[in-house]
């Protein structure tokens, strides 16, 4: 994949508002709620498939080589592993899918805040995975702690990044380069 400095600055700047939105944590027992699913849908929405994903691994990288970015400021390989690992993954696949939705569709508030159900929907089914296999739960259970709790919060999330993603984007000069 190929970039130009111009995505690359973006996705740079951008993970940067991935890192300070996380910050925003509410505790919930060893998986918190946090704006990061907020974040992550929220860049996507405005930067589209290829730089919205760059933005998010710039930002996983981040995390894992030890800057305090992750959620409550939290870093290193070991979130990767423990119980929050598989929704840290799963970020990459809701920013690609979220992005590809509205590549292929419409730049608009349906179409966005519809990509950003699904990416939401996308992190909590690799959580749930992570927390089936990771933690050798059984599926009933990995389902009923990394699923149920965070359907609710990450449809208001979803709809929320879809509709202010749409909203700013449209009034960014670099989005019309991204959406032609």
């Amino acid at each position: 994949m190929k970039l130009s400095s111009r995505e690359i600055v973006l996705a740079g700047l951008f993970a940067a508002v991935i890192s300070i939105l996380s910050q925003f944590t509410i505790p919930f027992g060893p998986i918190p709620l946090t704006l990061q699913t907020f974040a992550v849908g929220f860049v996507v929405t405005i930067l589209g498939k290829k730089t919205g994903t760059m933005a998010v691994a710039i930002y996983l990288l981040m995390g894992m080589i030890g800057l305090p970015v992750l959620a409550g400021g939290s870093a290193g390989i070991a979130n990767y592993f423990g119980p929050t690992g598989g929704f840290l993954v799963g970020f990459i696949f809701q920013a690609y899918f979220t992005g590809l939705i509205i590549e292929k569709t419409s730049f608009n508030y349906f179409w966005s805040i519809f990509a950003n159900i699904i990416g939401a929907f996308i992190t909590l089914f690799f959580g749930s995975l992570w927390l089936k296999f990771g933690g050798s739960l059984p599926w009933d259970a990995a389902f009923s702690a990394g699923m149920i709790p965070f359907i609710l919060p990450g449809v208001i999330k979803a709809l929320a990044a879809g509709y202010l993603g749409v909203l700013l984007g449209k009034r960014l000069s670099f989005t019309n380069y991204v959406y032609r």
